[in-house]
Parts: structure tokens; C-alpha cells; sequence
């Protein structure tokens, strides 16, 4: 149960399975013909991914199952917040564009944020998919994994939901808005 230094007591650990376990209830829809059961089990062979899950819900992802995979039997989480998680916003892409900024800059970046939280940015697939879910992002945008090529010319790319539809829009990495954030997923 720990990432570093930093570990759950049974208390938190009890209070973070309780919070989870009843997200997973209130929307059967995101994980259809799962069971909180197998999730949980799956959980307490790997507590260390409970210090990740918890950070998650610190900084307002309100993580959720949206899935499994057949082939390893690992649980995917994603950050299911109706809106970019509020304790990851007012952040640029990554470390080259925040060291880029000369003024106004802001106090971190998604992609440290990230690796800091172990959790990955989904990718603009995994964002369309979490969209299939419901409706996030639709005041707010969340930057997603961007394809190198794209990094290396100083780009990055960012999406939202609006007027019924995806948007992936791209911006200078270096840039940063107070309503956009980042989500992220986890695998355990």
C-alpha cells in the first residue's frame, strides 16, 4: 500500500474501498457484467495500486472500472469526474513546455503529474471511449497522451465535450487554462 513513503492506513484503505465500491454500484453502466466482488479481490492482490486509486481520489478524478481485459484479467480504471479532475488543472503539458514558458508559469505539468500519481494520460481512444460512458468534460477540457510526432513540432493535444460531440483540439504544450486538466487511467 505504499508509493513511496506514503501509505494507506486500514482506516483510509476501509474509506477508499467504501467510496469505490459504491461509485462501481451507482454506475453499472460503465462496467457492464462485472462484479465489485472480483474487483475487490483483485485489489487486495495488489494493494500497492490502492495508493494510486486514492491519489486519484484526492485530487478529484473519482476513479471507476470501465472496463477489464480478457487477456490479463487486469481491471481498467479511469477517471470518471463529470468535469477535468479539479486538483490537476492550470497545468501545461509537460516538463519542455513548462521550462519553455517564461513568464506565468504554472506550478506543475500533466505528464509529472501523472508518473507523481502512477497513473497513465488517456490516450484520445481511451478519451472517445470514456465519452461512450457519459458526459465529462463539458465545461472543462482535459489534455490526453500526445503522439510524438506531434510533441517533437511543440504541440500537444487536449479534448472536451461540447454541443454533443468530442473535440480534440491541439494547443503549444507550454500553454495552460484554469479549466483544463488532465485524466488519467490505471490498471490493476
Amino acid at each position: 500500500m505504499t508509493k513511496g513513503n506514503a501509505a494507506l492506513s486500514s482506516d483510509q484503505r476501509e474509506e477508499l474501498l467504501r467510496t469505490l465500491s459504491a461509485r462501481f454500484e451507482k454506475n453499472m453502466s460503465r462496467h457492464t457484467g462485472l462484479e465489485w466482488a472480483r474487483v475487490q479481490a483483485r485489489l487486495d492482490a495488489h494493494p500497492e495500486k490502492l495508493w494510486v486509486l486514492d491519489s486519484m481520489e484526492a485530487t478529484g478524478g473519482e476513479p471507476d472500472v470501465v472496463g477489464m481485459d480478457a487477456k490479463t484479467g487486469e481491471y481498467i480504471f479511469y477517471d470518471c469526474a463529470a468535469e477535468s479532475p479539479a486538483g490537476r488543472r492550470r497545468v501545461c503539458y509537460d516538463r519542455a513546455g513548462l521550462e519553455s514558458r517564461k513568464e506565468h508559469r504554472p506550478e506543475n505539468n500533466a505528464v509529472d503529474m501523472a508518473a507523481d500519481l502512477g497513473i497513465e494520460l488517456l490516450t484520445e481512444e481511451q478519451y472517445r471511449n470514456l465519452q461512450k460512458l457519459g458526459k465529462f468534460d463539458a465545461k472543462t477540457s482535459s489534455w490526453l497522451k500526445t503522439p510524438p510526432e506531434i510533441r517533437k513540432l511543440g504541440g500537444a493535444i487536449f479534448a472536451d465535450f461540447r454541443f454533443g460531440t468530442v473535440f480534440v483540439y491541439h494547443n503549444g504544450a507550454q500553454s495552460y487554462y484554469g479549466g483544463r486538466g488532465f485524466r488519467g487511467s490505471l490498471r490493476v
